[in-house]
């Protein structure tokens, strides 16, 4: 009679509690995380690049939800308080002072004017500008013709002239001569330093709007080359060899002092007359500088946390970067599933622990829901908890459920929706692994697909997101991810592409998976050691 009242007691213990998490999971609703996500993936958030304005105001979105919710700000700030954002500076190598000047007036870098390469001249310098027509010399041409360039600045035109048929000169056709494009270019700078120039700037054959969308592209592409590092560099960049520049034809006009339509009409005249009149343009002198070094960027990760009841010295991490890579050849990247949708995860699954909590169902153990930065440029909000400021002693931390890309499928699946890969699960703990599995079939049921956790996949995933610096100190992970699609990394990685009744149920699964470990009896054993 005892052992068969015990008995039952203790199976409908269980069934409550199952039926508490169940209960609490189901406020997680791909209404609220289309809400969510409506507003990180927006254009008024430019991508949040990281250190961008568009990051900072997600950032400000994220705490705000952390504050609603009643979460603890734990971050130690410069004024000995406590606040939702662990702030770090990072460094990125860019132009920190640049520009060209006119007289007394200083044209815009990247906008008036965009350099070939990472140009760099550390200290003003002042330069004859002498305008040599196309910088064309050869047998019946020659734009060099009794003028002087000697340790001055030269200014050309960008490729080669035309008759009033459209035909090239020198070919005399509709097919180019080998003065255009970036073997062109190359030949004229070979020339110019033949006659003893230092500094070049090419006149855009483009129109003002063309020449604007240009500048932006170049800025973009140059901008891959500044990676962000957590330490700036001791050492000062050399001044670049030959600098060269490319200017609008607005720009050129006031560099040499004349006025717009003159370069115009010596476009014109030397179609027509078929000889060099660069002459008739006196030199000049303009002022260059293009100071290059170790620029600060400020940035942070955003953290909330839940103390636990009996197990609080014990802290479970809820993670995703709320970073994506902004602004690219003029077009958004909203980043909706890349990691939109992790972050916007993050939130619902804090929530749904908050209402639990408020309805004294809290978790025994501590639970930290960080949301980091930096990610696209190299695991570095995360690095920078792990390596530099672990709020949260890293021996307290019990695993990191990490969640990036879960809104979309790829083509492997396509059009199965009931799917998500696990990468990490079994690397350190077996225990985890296992309840993992557990809590998908007895409450999702969708397939775990373990394919990039396969030491030899090609991709390499389990090294490319931040649940990796967890990992690489021994800390339990899983990582949550639905493959990569056509839009990664693209402009169209936007809201209307998420696929809400699956990003539902696979943020359930990171809920109960969560609830599961925050409330178990034993926290989970490090016990293998398959990275």
């Amino acid at each position: 009679m005892k052992k068969t009242l015990f008995l039952s007691l203790f199976i409908y213990s269980g069934l409550f509690a199952q039926d508490k998490s169940t209960e609490f999971a189901s406020t997680i609703s791909a209404q609220d995380l289309k809400k969510h996500l409506t507003y990180i993936a927006s254009d008024s958030l430019e991508g949040r690049d990281t250190g961008s304005e568009g990051q900072r105001k997600a950032a400000a979105y994220i705490s705000k939800h952390f504050s609603d919710l009643g979460l603890q700000a734990i971050a130690p700030q410069k004024d000995g308080s406590k606040g939702y954002y662990q702030k770090f500076n990072l460094y990125q190598k860019g132009w920190k002072d640049a520009y060209i000047k006119i007289g007394n007036k200083k044209k815009e870098f990247f906008k008036d004017y965009y350099p070939n390469g990472l140009t760099s001249i550390p200290d003003e310098q002042s330069m004859s500008v002498v305008f040599v027509g196309y910088g064309i010399e050869q047998d019946g041409y020659n734009d060099y013709k009794d003028i002087n360039v000697e340790g001055k600045a030269v200014v050309f035109f960008d490729g080669e002239p035309k008759d009033k048929e459209g035909k090239y000169l020198f070919t005399k056709a509709d097919e180019k001569s080998d003065w255009v494009e970036r073997a062109g270019l190359q030949k004229k700078i070979n020339i110019a330093l033949n006659h003893g120039a230092k500094m070049f700037f090419v006149i855009s054959a483009t129109d003002a709007q063309k020449f604007t969308s240009l500048a932006a592209e170049r800025k973009a592409v140059l901008s891959r080359f500044n990676q962000l590092s957590f330490n700036a560099s001791t050492t000062a960049e050399k001044a670049t060899s030959n600098p060269t520049f490319f200017v609008s034809q607005e720009m050129a006009a006031e560099m040499l002092d004349v006025k717009s339509n003159k370069l115009t009409k010596i476009i014109e005249e030397i179609s027509d007359k078929k000889e060099s009149l660069a002459s008739k343009i006196k030199p000049s002198t303009v002022s260059v500088k293009a100071e290059r070094g170790e620029v600060p960027v400020e940035t942070q990760n955003v953290l909330g946390f839940m103390e636990g009841t009996d197990k609080k010295d014990e802290v479970v991490l809820i993670t995703a970067h709320y970073d994506h890579v902004g602004i690219q050849n003029g077009q958004i990247h909203n980043g909706a599933d890349d990691d939109g949708s992790g972050t916007c995860a993050v939130l619902e699954i804090a929530e749904a622990f908050a209402k639990a909590k408020a309805a004294g169902n809290g978790p025994r153990r501590s639970i930290l829901f960080m949301t980091v930065t930096g990610e696209e440029k190299g695991l570095l909000g995360s690095q920078y908890y792990t390596d530099k400021d672990p709020i949260i002693p890293l021996a307290k931390t019990v695993c990191d459920l990490n969640i990036d890309m879960i809104g979309r499928i790829d083509k492997q699946h396509a059009p199965k929706e009931e799917y998500v890969y696990l990468i990490g699960s079994d690397k350190l703990s077996s225990e985890l692994h296992q309840i993992s599995e557990d809590v998908n079939k007895k409450y999702i049921n969708y397939e775990l697909d373990y394919t990039f956790n396969d030491p030899k996949d090609p991709n390499r995933f389990y090294y490319r997101s931040d649940h990796y610096n967890f990992a690489k100190n021994k800390i339990p992970v899983i990582f949550y991810f639905t493959g990569v699609h056509e839009d990664y990394h693209r402009p169209g990685d936007d809201v209307e592409k998420i696929l809400f009744p699956k990003y539902q149920q696979i943020t359930r699964l990171v809920f109960q998976t969560a609830w599961e470990l925050v409330n178990r009896e034993d926290r989970i054993k490090v016990d293998s050691n398959k990275q």
